[in-house]
């Protein structure tokens, strides 16, 4: 392989990306690949303190700056960590890309969507992913998870249902306008069910 593949799976909170990429994984390196698993924001150190400050600080973040945090860690993370992957030919396994900031930052804060794409497409330097999963819940089904868990929410985890449906809405349209690159999946689904989805459209890349 003389280029590496770039998966990304996206979706609301709670819509199970990290179990479903935990498991595309394992079946990857099952199947003898070299993979890299990663996230956004938090795939570097660098990454790690953005997290810190965008999803668990005190106090009000603007949108602008907001957006602006998220460009800078995607920028370090891709130059830095996903595209040597790449070049070494692993596959990209990655939780969150540029698609959340266009989703959150975009019609969650009420940014530009065409200017938040720009900016993250800058940032990365015009890398896309070969494939992008995208994990479709309720947000209130999606809720519901997060309650379950009984874990503490994050910044945008706490925001409003109606913070919330924009952003499931912006995704929808995001896969609607390149069906190529997507993949789109009722995250209601089981388990087993979403995993040997992603695996059937992963297969013939491989």
């Amino acid at each position: 392989m003389s280029r590496g593949l770039f998966i990304t799976l996206e979706g609301g909170d709670g819509s199970g990306k990290s179990t479903q990429a935990e498991l595309l994984g394992h079946w990857l390196a099952a199947e003898g690949r070299e993979i890299v698993r990663t996230r956004e924001p938090g795939g570097t150190p660098f990454g790690n303190e953005v997290r810190e400050i965008v999803l668990h600080s005190r106090g009000d973040i603007s949108p602008r700056a907001e957006a602006l945090l998220y460009a800078a860690d995607r920028a370090h993370h891709i130059a830095t960590k996903v595209r040597p992957a790449l070049a070494r030919g692993e596959i990209v396994i990655q939780d969150r890309y540029l698609d959340s900031s266009v989703a959150y930052q975009g019609a969650g804060r009420v940014l530009d969507a065409t200017e938040i794409r720009e900016l993250s497409l800058w940032a990365a330097e015009g890398l896309l992913p070969d494939v992008t999963i995208l994990l479709d819940l309720d947000e209130d089904v999606a809720r519901e998870r997060l309650d379950s868990a009984n874990k503490k929410f994050d910044r945008l985890e706490a925001e409003k249902s109606e913070f919330h449906a924009r952003v499931r809405h912006a995704f929808l349209a995001l896969a609607a306008a390149e069906p190529e690159r997507f993949l789109v999946l009722d995250a209601s689904l089981p388990i087993a069910e979403l995993a040997e989805s992603i695996r059937a459209r992963i297969a013939p890349l491989l």
